[in-house]
């Protein structure tokens, strides 16, 4: 045996100490890790046991929002614009969909989907976030909601429920007031994350008063806590939290006046607005075609919107704040008040021989009005004399005056947005074409033409503020105490020359004497106007292609001697100024007497073919019909359609301006005379002129 080398001899005491050793360390190992299984099990079981407990609890119990209901919108007089009410609807989840095609065709077959709507529906699905739910139908009846229901084992995805729905009982009178509400888009979502705008049956406010108030109208959601099995299928409610609906928005409007200014705009297009001379509250902002925002808060179809974008009365616009017009001669008072602050004598007269020759250019009057002071300036609408005036002041003065009277300027109201329009002047044209002013300019703008434009909204204020003398601000949200209007500086005498100048227009030797109200002892005073929109050579403006006619304009206020009421009316091509005041007459008519008012607007249905609704609802089902495979697939988003209407609506304002610009010295033609309306009682006076 080599030096230094041992031999192991291996006997039984030797394996057995080796044996201890090794369970020795087995068994600690294996107490080690029982130890800390226990001292984890320990710590799961006092530590984390809210945790956990939490988590299993979820396994066994679902939580579910409740939408809430929205606030309602209220007329003045607390009438509602905007309710809810009970709604049986089914929505789908996309991503929760098992078999997407046999679904949604069982789906349309429970529910009697027409093709239109099935097409819509898969378009819809494809440009989801999956997660948001998608609305199916709403509205339905018990016996289709409970088709569903029970088929709900083989429709994963789908989910029926009871709730509540917006629904706007005057339809389209209000589309374009209240606006309308709809699921959120992938957009809203991913700004807000608030789970109640993917819960199903939940939709905000996408359009007018409805979006610029959601907050208020939102409330705060309820909730539901079931227990379920491990399917997902109910077996008990456990709690149920109510919703918290939202505050009602009261408005300044009036109601049922707002119903028959719409309805009696009938088959024109164009717009009606009435304030109030005491506070400047808005009670009427009518809109004419309209859309049902009932349809749109359905979720629109791509056959309706296809009927309303391809209507050449753009029902989608709302003419009332984004509808730009050159305002015609409804300015004349306004500039005669400018002329009379600036030092101009009322009774200080000119001889009107059919125009005015300004340089070396004749400039035509619509007549031959013979000697001509202020007051005959403004009931015979005499061109010749704000020709001349207007020239002597100097029309950037009579600007300046234009916008302490509303025109050219935004107000502080809850929309979205509202165009301004245009009061020209020498350093708006400079600035704006690097042209200096020219005679011309100064000609057309004295009446209402050339470049100036203006909306229906800022027309009506106008008339407050020549009616009161005093800087009434429209006002839309219904208060207690109306903001104080200050005085804009004329003489009491002043103010009471135009009145009686713009009461002689209806009630004297003016242009517009089928404007008379048939209420005795309430006398309306007004100025009518008329916008041209091509040149002669195209149209003479009152026959021939509905958009080659010119608009038809009209200011008011009753009664006279003590404005109660003002407004204007204003009539897209209505041929002239005869299309736009025998509705405000018809308006200002219900004011006073409800009943006669109503009369003469339902013997004008029954030759028009119903009420506005239902002669959308006709159009829609002829539209339908005809429309077939011709339809789009799917309507836009909301905002673009929003987007759209804006990009047209300054379009149109941009061919007014271009026409200005091609039409420097703008061709007066005769206007005819103002004859009574088929019906009419009154005396006529001798002319009608813009």
């Amino acid at each position: 045996m080599p030096l230094g080398l041992t031999k192991k001899i291996l006997n039984e005491s030797v394996l057995t100490d080796s044996f201890d050793r090794r369970s020795f360390a087995l068994g600690l190992g294996g107490l080690s890790v029982g130890m800390l299984l226990a001292g984890r099990m320990g710590y799961l079981a006092i530590a984390e046991n809210d945790k956990y407990a939490v988590e299993s609890e979820s396994n066994r119990v679902n939580l579910t929002l409740i939408p809430p209901r929205r606030g309602w919108i209220l007329d003045r007089n607390g009438a509602p614009l905007a309710s809810n009410q009970a709604d049986f609807r089914v929505d789908i989840i996309p991503e929760r969909l098992q078999d997407r095609v046999r679904e949604i065709d069982t789906l349309g077959k429970l529910l009697g989907l027409d093709e239109a709507k099935m097409r819509d529906l898969h378009a819809k699905i494809d440009e989801s976030a999956g997660y948001a739910p998608i609305e199916v139908a709403s509205g339905l009846d018990y016996d289709k909601f409970a088709a569903v229901s029970i088929r709900l084992p083989e429709l994963p995805g789908v989910v029926p429920q009871r709730g509540f729905s917006r629904y706007y009982p005057t339809g389209p009178s209000v589309g374009h007031l209240i606006g309308y509400v709809g699921a959120a888009s992938r957009e809203e979502f991913e700004a807000d994350r608030n789970p109640l705008l993917i819960t199903p049956g939940y939709k905000i406010g996408k359009d007018g008063l409805e979006k610029q108030f959601e907050q208020t109208l939102r409330g705060k959601p309820g909730a539901r806590r079931v227990e379920v099995t491990a399917s997902g299928r109910i077996v008990r409610d456990l709690s149920t939290r109510p919703d918290v609906q939202g505050d009602p928005i009261k408005l300044t409007i009036d109601g049922p006046l707002q119903d028959y200014a719409a309805r009696r705009l009938g088959l024109e297009s164009g717009s009606v607005v009435v304030m109030d001379c005491r506070s400047g509250d808005l009670l009427c902002m009518a809109s004419m075609p309209s859309f049902d925002p009932n349809s749109f808060s359905d979720g629109i179809g791509s056959v309706e919107y296809a009927m309303l974008s391809e209507n050449d009365r753009v029902p989608l616009r709302n003419k009332v704040l984004k509808g730009l017009y050159p305002p015609g001669s409804t300015v004349k008072p306004m500039h005669a008040m400018a002329f009379m602050h600036e030092g101009i004598d009322p009774n200080e007269s000119i001889i009107c021989g059919g125009g005015r020759r300004i340089g070396n250019r004749f400039f035509n009057c619509w007549s031959n009005h013979g000697r001509v002071d202020m007051a005959k300036g403004i009931y015979q609408s005499c061109d010749s004399y704000f020709y001349h005036f207007a020239q002597k002041v100097g029309f950037d003065k009579v600007a300046d005056y234009a916008r302490r009277f509303g025109l050219g300027q935004e107000f502080d109201l809850p929309v979205a947005s509202q165009f301004y329009g245009t009061v020209p002047d020498p350093a708006w044209k400079l600035k704006k074409y690097d042209q200096q002013w020219q005679p011309y300019d100064t000609v057309n703008a004295s009446i209402g033409q050339g470049y100036y434009l203006a909306s229906p909204l800022q027309l009506a204020v106008m008339a407050t503020r020549i009616a009161t003398g005093r800087h009434f601000e429209p006002a839309l949200i219904k208060t207690d105490k109306p903001k104080p209007a200050p005085s804009l500086d004329f003489k009491p005498d002043q103010i009471a020359y135009i009145r009686k100048a713009m009461s002689d227009v209806v009630n004297g030797p003016g242009t517009a004497g089928r404007a008379r109200l048939p209420i005795e002892n309430v006398l309306i005073a007004g100025k009518t106007g008329t916008a041209q929109v091509v040149s002669l050579s195209i149209s003479n403006g009152k026959t021939g292609p509905w958009k080659y006619r010119d608009h038809g304009l009209f200011i008011f206020f009753a009664p006279f001697d003590n404005p109660r009421y003002a407004g204007a009316v204003v009539i897209e091509h209505g041929g002239g100024s005869g299309a736009a005041y025998p509705i405000a007459r018809d308006v200002m008519t219900f004011m006073f007497d409800p009943q006669k008012g109503l009369d003469a607007l339902t013997a004008l249905e029954k030759e028009w073919g119903g009420t506005a609704q239902e002669r959308l609802q006709r159009r829609y089902a002829e539209y339908a019909r005809a429309a077939g495979e011709a339809v789009p697939a799917s309507p836009p988003a909301d905002r673009e359609i929003q987007a759209r209407v804006d990009a047209e609506a300054r379009l149109e304002a941009q061919r007014s301006e271009a026409f200005a610009r091609k039409n420097p010295r703008r061709v007066r033609r005769p206007e005819e005379p103002d004859r009574p309306a088929s019906g009419d009682n009154q005396q006529a006076p001798a002319g009608d002129a813009e």
